[in-house]
């Protein structure tokens, strides 16, 4: 069984920036070997898929509200992905979860919910104005 793990969150100004993590755990699951990906929900709001990361050669995606402010990476050895929040506005404000999926679905639709198996318990991010 896989756990995932958040970190990282917080409560910052609009222009402040933090990072966030998620350790993967469980016998199999790697982040070299799976997609993974950063999903946000706020209060009556659906989840949105914000970046992910492929297997292999670590391609990123991410939703075009955040692109050019978030970067996602991650680390094999720590077996740990990181999303790096910059220019943080208070739109930006809600849950933040971590998701896993195979190499094989996350590549069908990288930032799509519904193909990811396996979600973290989510770190919240503020963001005041």
């Amino acid at each position: 069984q896989v756990q995932l793990v958040e970190s990282g969150g917080g409560s910052v100004q609009a222009g402040g920036s933090l990072r966030l993590s998620c350790v993967c755990s469980g016998s199999g699951y790697t982040v070299s070997s799976h997609f993974m990906a950063w999903f946000r929900q706020a209060p009556g709001k659906e989840r949105e898929g914000v970046a992910a990361i492929s297997p292999g050669d670590s391609s990123t995606y991410y939703a075009d509200s955040v692109k050019g402010r978030f970067t996602i990476s991650q680390d094999k050895a720590k077996n740990t992905v990181y999303l790096q929040m910059n220019s943080l506005k208070p739109e930006d404000a809600a849950m933040y979860y971590c998701s896993l999926t195979s190499a094989f679905e996350g590549r069908l639709a990288p930032l799509t919910a519904g193909r990811y198996n396996y979600w973290g318990q989510g770190t919240q991010v503020t963001v005041s104005s």
